[in-house]
């Protein structure tokens, strides 16, 4: 079993809604990132999709964009992103998506040699953030990780732990600290993360290295040339 992971495919949730506004580099990016996919994946390997998966408001339009990536080989595994308005409830996603694939939600999910965890983070306040919501959002998201890694380090015995984030858990103006989200990756003794959101010129400021014990990645799909990225555990 092999590891990859690519984030923010912004499907078009059954719309029109054309992703090379942002740029041409991003004209005809799904067929590219599925002939690079289907190249280079086998059944038995596990994709990561750390949020931003589609456009769509609803669920009900967000099933063809679902589907679509279904049909790309391996176990994939998706977190939301914060324009995932469509994922309400995680029970009724559950319900209605294809057998291979799997939501993870104050969970995990486990493979033979692997086990996955994760959620969907949060802008990290600053010491000039007034803004409440912010910091309840920031500390619902700390609260979730935490459930997701209990139940990961629960099931593990002894696999490695995988963290998938849409959020970046560290910028980095904040390496000198770190961030509560770091600090329980290095607690649980976390192996690696991946994490999406940074589009343009913030792709300049995602970290792709190791801290505090654990490999951080970025792997929105434009930081990867919309390329799926090999993540290996060690």
């Amino acid at each position: 079993m092999r590891i990859f992971a690519i984030g923010d495919l912004h499907l078009p949730g059954g719309d029109l809604k054309p992703m090379d506004v942002f740029g041409e580099h991003w004209r005809g990016h799904f067929e590219r990132i599925c002939q690079d996919w289907s190249e280079r994946v086998a059944p038995e390997d596990v994709v990561l999709i750390p949020g931003d998966i589609s456009w769509a408001m609803t669920l009900t339009e967000a099933l063809t964009d679902l589907q679509a990536i279904s049909r790309m080989p391996g176990t994939i595994l998706l977190l939301r992103g914060n324009h995932d308005y469509w994922w309400n409830s995680v029970s009724r996603l559950r319900s209605v998506l294809p057998p291979k694939m799997h939501a993870i939600q104050n969970d995990c999910f486990q493979t033979e040699t692997c086990v996955f965890c994760g959620t969907r983070g949060w802008n990290i306040p600053g010491e000039d953030d007034t803004d409440p919501h912010n910091e309840k959002i920031y500390r619902r998201e700390v609260a979730r990780l935490k459930l997701s890694l209990d139940e990961g380090r629960r099931v593990s015995a002894g696999r490695p732990l995988f963290v998938m984030m849409h959020y970046p858990p560290l910028m980095p103006d904040q390496m000198e600290q770190g961030t509560e989200f770091t600090h329980l990756m290095t607690e649980y003794g976390v192996n690696r993360c991946v994490y999406g959101h940074l589009h343009g010129l913030s792709i300049r400021r995602g970290i792709c290295a190791e801290y505090a014990g654990v490999r951080y990645d970025l792997v929105s799909c434009d930081a990867l040339d919309f390329r799926l990225l090999e993540v290996p555990l060690v």
